[in-house]
């Protein structure tokens, strides 16, 4: 359960406040180099989660030598990679594969959601006590560890994630996105909205307008002087204090409400990446980053209805073929390549790393109502920008698609290799709840990913 007082409601508050006071080659295990030309080359990550597990048949690894069973109903496609296919569910992918590099031997040997998106946020395998409860003994997750150790150096936030957080049935918030261990202060802030929306606007980003910038900082003056008079050896206080701070400073600076502005986009690149909600939230995701962001974590969301739905988000046990082929893929190929082309035309993919990723993939086999149930044996994820090699399909699974047969690759090294980009070490360390210094993650990068040689230039 989450705490009574989240940090985006003691946001929402100081507002309130304020206005009453008035992504072949073989896989290896070499650390990459510091100063290689992809460590920190990332100033910003777009996160996009394709919560539920997306099946790597129907997306990046089809199988067409597989028996009917396994490889279902539709076709492999050529793509710009020279003898490597996609499925015909994704076009737009194919044809702009030479853009970014997928790995097909993600592995988890995890069926579960909870866990398995844990490890993949987290960098670390779920050790607690409830997989479907929050702990203090939480790892953090991506966007609390860059808040932590990385903090933007402008904009309104280090990381947010948008549309809204990781939910299982029946709307559970689950651990591995929020700042576990290292306390509430360093959050990822999570923006519950429709960018879709006609009448889209998030609350709280600006003052009233009533109360000028100058009036504002008046009070928060006033505020100060009368805070001296109040005990300050409390660890909560202190904590509160900064967070008024921050929310003050963010609304002083008028940034943020500029850039959830995504009514100012023209109508035709709108509708380039798609007029749904996760399009216009992957939309928005570029908007922010270009506003200094560190991390946009979007998650893929749910639909109305599809809490108690045997095919909620990518998680496809009944009638796979009909939904990938009628509501996911679509919106999925749509939205990521309209990113990419736009990164690229801004002069922003050299330096944003985008990756898209699920927790699981899907079983070989067909159930009996069509669909296909949890596989963490191996599954796929695509990764581009910041200097992440184009054109690369690294690791291979096996004819059936069932396991790993080259290159592994675990989600530690996944998260190892997006530090890389961001710039920092995997040997980069932050104190524990005890005080003692924590390595960042225990693995190393995918150095297929990260080596000197291996960039888009």
């Amino acid at each position: 359960m989450l705490d009574a007082l989240t940090r985006r409601e003691l946001f929402r508050r100081q507002a309130v406040l304020a206005a009453g006071a008035g992504i072949p080659a073989a896989a290896s295990s070499a650390v990459p180099r510091q100063g290689s030309s992809t460590f920190g080359r990332a100033k910003s990550l777009i996160y996009l989660h394709l919560s539920g597990g997306p099946s790597q048949y129907e997306t990046f690894d089809p199988k067409p030598h597989a028996p009917q069973e396994i490889r279902g109903s539709f076709s492999p496609i050529s793509t710009q990679i020279p003898g490597e296919y996609f499925c015909e569910l994704l076009p737009r992918s194919a044809a702009m594969a030479d853009q970014f590099a997928v790995v097909r031997s993600l592995a988890t040997d995890d069926p579960n959601h909870e866990s398995a998106d844990y490890w993949i946020n987290t960098g670390r395998r779920y050790t607690g006590p409830n997989m479907r409860a929050l702990s203090p003994t939480d790892w953090p997750s991506l966007g609390a560890v860059l808040r932590r150790i990385r903090p933007a150096e402008r904009g309104p936030f280090t990381s947010l994630m948008l549309p809204e957080p990781i939910i299982a049935n029946p709307n559970v918030f689950l651990p591995g996105q929020n700042a576990g261990f290292l306390g509430r202060r360093w959050d990822p802030e999570i923006i519950r909205c429709d960018p879709s929306a006609a009448d889209f606007r998030v609350d709280g980003m600006t003052l009233p307008e009533e109360v000028s910038v100058t009036r504002f900082g008046r009070r928060q003056n006033l505020l100060s002087q009368l805070e001296q008079h109040q005990p300050t050896d409390s660890a909560l206080v202190r904590e509160f204090g900064n967070l008024q701070l921050d929310a003050a400073q963010l609304l002083r600076s008028g940034v943020a409400e500029g850039a959830f502005a995504i009514d100012r986009e023209p109508a035709a690149l709108r509708d380039r990446y798609g007029r749904g909600k996760w399009g216009q939230s992957v939309l928005l995701a570029r908007r922010l980053v270009e506003a200094g962001v560190r991390m946009v974590f979007v998650q893929w969301p749910r639909e109305p209805g599809d809490l108690s739905s045997p095919n909620p988000v990518w998680d496809t046990h009944a009638s796979n073929d009909a939904r990938m082929k009628d509501v996911l893929c679509p919106q999925f190929d749509l939205g990521f390549t309209a990113l990419l082309d736009d990164l690229k035309t801004r002069g922003l993919l050299d330096e944003t790393l985008v990756v898209a990723v699920g927790e699981m993939g899907r079983t070989p086999k067909f159930n009996a109502s069509g669909g296909r149930d949890h596989w963490g044996n191996v599954f796929s994820f695509a990764i581009a920008g910041a200097g992440a090699p184009g054109g690369l399909v690294h690791g291979a699974s096996d004819r059936t698609g069932a396991w790993p047969e080259q290159g592994r690759v675990s989600p530690s090294q996944l998260f190892a290799t997006i530090l890389h980009f961001l710039g920092v070490r995997s040997d980069e360390t932050f104190p524990d709840p005890a005080g003692r210094p924590m390595r960042v993650v225990e693995e190393e990068p995918i150095s297929a990913l990260t080596r000197e040689t291996a960039f888009a230039g």
